[in-house]
C-alpha cells in the first residue's frame, strides 16, 4: 500500500484534512513545497513545516522532493543567492556612482578655487 500523509508522525484525521483545504492532498505535494508555504497553513511553524516535509519526502522515497545535499529547500537557495547576487552588482554600481561623482564635485572645486 503506498505511504499517506496521515503516515507521517504527528498528522492525524484533522491536520490531514486541514492540510487537503490548503491544496496538500498528496505526500509528493508535501515533499516539494517550501517551508514558508507550509507554515502559513494554521497549525503549521516553521519548525513543524521542516520537519513534516522532511517526513513525506522520507516516506516517497530518495531523489523526491525539493531539497539540496544539506536537507536545505533548493526553491529557497535560489531566491537567497538570487538575491545576494543582485545585491553585489548593485552595491558595486552604485560605489562607482558615488566616486564618479565625488571625483567631478572635487575637480569643480578646485577650479573655483584658482
Amino acid at each position: 500500500m503506498k505511504p499517506a500523509i496521515i503516515d507521517i508522525p504527528g498528522i492525524g484525521p484533522a491536520t490531514e484534512a486541514t492540510l487537503d483545504g490548503h491544496g496538500f492532498r498528496t505526500l509528493r505535494t508535501l515533499a516539494s513545497t517550501s517551508v514558508g508555504k507550509l507554515a502559513s497553513v494554521p497549525g503549521f511553524s516553521a519548525a513543524r513545516a521542516g520537519k513534516v516535509i522532511a517526513a513525506a519526502s522520507e516516506l516517497l522515497g530518495p531523489g523526491t522532493g525539493n531539497k539540496d545535499e544539506q536537507g536545505n529547500n533548493k526553491k529557497d537557495n535560489k531566491a537567497k543567492d538570487d538575491g545576494k547576487e543582485n545585491k553585489r552588482k548593485k552595491g558595486k554600481k552604485d560605489k562607482k556612482d558615488k566616486k564618479g561623482k565625488k571625483d567631478k564635485k572635487g575637480k569643480k572645486g578646485k577650479k573655483g578655487k584658482k
